[in-house]
């Protein structure tokens, strides 16, 4: 007993971050955001991984994007591949559904109490007494089945996916082409290609671990361009069926080579320790000083963010690229499920920050995409670009990456894929319209024409600045010149950016707080309003925006509005949900608002709204994300504002600071740890009055982000003191 004394004051002594030996992975709960509009999953994946096997309730819906809703118990079966937290569907290939009586109305729901999840593993009881277990390697996904008898069924449907549809009729075949080989009594192999979101192919190789006594092929519509088998198994006496699903993008040669690369044996338990144990080593880059409920949301936040982007390269490095060729991947990664428009704004500012080794890599994709297609990556998916979402917004990324010194790239090349982005046309950037009025008129552009105006300028500022600092000054002063656009937008009546002819005239009539998209069309916004939009230039010209209405009271004045304006009625389809006045937690536009309160003249003001949002918007439950992760985007806003700082501008070098939601926090990736501390913390703190760095005071809220990966100590002046 003393022993265990004396080991808790130690723990207490070096910052109570760890007690006993508990793993990181057991604070993260893998069914925050399963229900409602948050659209993450519970099965298993690696980080960065190219499966992710779980179960399936629908194929179908937007509340179903990633196949599953915590409220759900029908089950379709366990698919192999899915996104997290989208707002539409793509994946779900080779669906498997165990089964112990063929034509039970048990086999298709599960007892929600067995239900069970952790990093690398889940587990599940189905209603006819099957129990499935599910792990994975980073290519291979891995089943394991127990049945109530030796007698087994097993169900593989490869005309599954998650499809992009609304209409609850849809009946379009999903899979265009396949060939699906029974190669033999254990083995399956083939491709599917498909017609979704995006257009792909992926080739697969299915083993059994104990041989099949009978196959069928199951009646389906002559439409179907893939069958759906059923299997018949006769088990010895441990009752188990394991079934391991290799995937490539490449062959089925590269299937079966990433099968015997990653799993060629069958014990279960070796690979779901292996996942766990890099989990273990990704979420301990963090160290946290906080409460067992913040270390919960802060790690599971850690662990949506790790999800993706994928590494869609096979073990030897091949890959299908943009243009359908095969390449061969530099340090045999080439990474997509890029959902820019959401992560260029803090999801890819944190992983340089927590998992740098992968950004000289992904920055390689992007121009590789570049070089394949004609511009930079908008939205990408099994190597696809899907195009959804506006602007092109990996060159912020590539940007950012070059600034804060995580990669090492090839700027002539870098720029010259951002200039080609920018001024050769492509779907939603149509460029001669753009440059010769300078703005998109909604006469011409007819769909969101203010926001891809003011997010294009945007992008104009940073292929500029990145310009100026490689010496390209006569580029540079052509983008800054175009970075100004928005302001030909601003209405000095109404002090918003609002739509705009050809002629001149403004689109009237006009509605600040209707939110518009291409689901409400006619409208000048994507998935927002024209005050949620009002923000877009401040992330790169904070100064110039506020000239246009006046100075530092005007900004406070402006922001006050924004912030208790009366919303109108919530539309999760609009991402207006999650809602303080006019701000919408659930969409990214508005994810640095509060943050620009550091340059008004009462900043504390927006560290209470930060503190706000975090407590009401991010709860440690299944319904506790109110608004799509987008690919980790909402996590990532989460942990950084829970760190005390966010990248309003992410491709500047700096990041702004805020107030910490935790006492100390370390973060172990660069030269040295960087330690962030929050003096006088407790629950009622409600923002920082200063900062210091390593000792020295900063006169302004920002720091450089090389500072941060570099390493160093960030303290924060806590104040329970603040506007009411």
């Amino acid at each position: 007993m003393e022993l265990r004394k004396w080991l808790l004051l130690l723990g207490l002594l070096l910052g109570g971050f760890s007690l006993f030996g508990q793993k990181t992975t057991s604070f993260v709960n893998v069914f925050i955001g399963t229900e409602g509009t948050g659209h993450t999953f519970p099965g298993p994946s690696m980080p960065f991984g190219m499966v992710q096997p779980g179960p399936d309730n629908r194929d179908r819906g937007w509340s179903h994007t990633s196949g599953y809703q915590y409220r759900d118990t029908l089950l379709l079966g366990f698919s192999q591949t899915r996104l997290s937290g989208t707002g539409i569907n793509e994946l779900g290939d080779i669906l498997i559904l165990p089964i112990h009586q063929p034509d039970s109305v048990k086999a298709r729901s599960y007892d929600k109490s067995s239900e069970k999840g952790k990093p690398g593993w889940y587990h599940v009881r189905k209603n006819d007494g099957v129990t499935v277990d599910l792990t994975c390697s980073e290519r291979v996904a891995f089943h394991r089945y127990r049945y109530p008898s030796r007698s087994a069924h097993v169900r593989i449907d490869f005309r599954h996916g998650l499809r992009f549809v609304f209409d609850e009729k849809e009946t379009k075949p999903l899979v265009i082409s396949s060939e699906v080989t029974i190669e033999n009594d254990s083995v399956i192999s083939g491709y599917c290609r498909t017609q979704n979101w995006v257009n792909r192919v992926y080739f697969f190789t299915i083993h059994f671990s104990k041989p099949f006594q009978n196959k069928r092929s199951i009646a389906h519509n002559q439409a179907d361009k893939a069958p759906l088998y059923a299997f018949d198994f006769q088990l010895d006496s441990s009752k188990e069926l394991l079934i391991k699903v290799a995937l490539s993008s490449v062959a089925v040669e590269g299937a079966k080579a990433n099968l015997m690369a990653e799993i060629p044996h069958w014990d279960f338990q070796r690979v779901y320790a292996n996942n766990r144990d890099t989990w273990e080593n990704y979420l301990n880059r963090l160290t946290l000083k906080a409460p067992r409920s913040k270390k919960v949301m802060a790690y599971t936040a850690l662990y949506h963010l790790l999800l993706q982007p994928m590494n869609m390269a096979d073990v030897d490095g091949k890959y299908r690229a943009v243009d359908d060729s095969i390449r061969t991947a530099v340090n045999r990664a080439y990474y997509s499920t890029l959902s820019n428009w959401d992560v260029y704004r803090a999801a890819f500012p944190l992983l340089q920050l927590i998992t740098p080794e992968i950004i000289p890599d992904l920055v390689e994709s992007m121009l590789a995409h570049h070089e394949a297609k004609g511009f930079l990556p908008i939205w990408t998916v099994w190597g696809q670009d899907n195009y959804c979402m506006i602007a092109n917004h990996a060159i912020p990324m590539i940007v950012s990456a070059y600034v804060n010194g995580v990669a090492q790239i090839d700027t002539q090349r870098a720029l010259r894929a951002m200039v080609e982005t920018s001024t050769r046309s492509h779907i939603h950037s149509d460029w001669e319209v753009y440059n010769r009025f300078g703005y998109y008129p909604f006469d011409l552009i007819p769909d969101e024409s203010v926001s891809r105006t003011l997010e294009s300028g945007y992008d104009d500022w940073c292929v500029a600045y990145f310009a100026q600092l490689i010496g390209d000054i006569e580029t540079a002063n052509q983008f800054y010149k175009r970075s100004q656009y928005y302001r030909n937008l601003f209405d000095p009546e109404t002090h918003l950016f609002r739509g705009k002819d050809q002629f001149g005239n403004w689109r009237f009539p006009f509605d600040p707080l209707k939110a518009t998209s291409p689901l409400n069309n006619p409208g000048d916004y994507t998935e927002a309003n024209a005050w949620q939009y009002f923000w877009t230039p401040a992330q790169h010209d904070l100064n110039g925006v506020v000239a246009l209405f006046g100075g530092k009271t005007a900004l406070t004045t402006h922001l006050d509005t924004f912030f208790t304006t009366t919303a109108v009625a919530p539309n999760k389809f609009l991402g207006q949900e999650a809602m303080i006045g006019q701000y919408a937690h659930g969409n990214e536009p508005s994810h640095h608002i509060a943050y620009l309160y550091a340059f008004s003249d009462r900043p504390l003001q927006g560290h209470q709204y930060l503190k706000r949002i975090m407590n009401e918007f991010h709860k440690p439950q299944p319904d506790g994300l109110i608004g799509n992760d987008d690919c980790g985007q909402m996590s990532a806003w989460y942990l950084c504002t829970l760190l005390g700082f966010y990248p309003v501008n992410p491709a500047s070098g700096e990041v702004v600071l805020g107030a910490p939601q935790v006492k100390k926090a370390i973060v172990t990736t660069g030269k040295k740890p960087l330690t962030i501390k929050a003096d006088s913390f407790s629950s009622n703190t409600c923002g920082a009055t200063a900062y210091q760095w390593n000792g020295l005071p900063l006169l302004t809220p920002v720091i450089p982000f090389r500072s941060l990966t570099e390493g160093g100590n960030l303290t924060f002046n806590m104040t329970t003191s603040c506007e009411k």
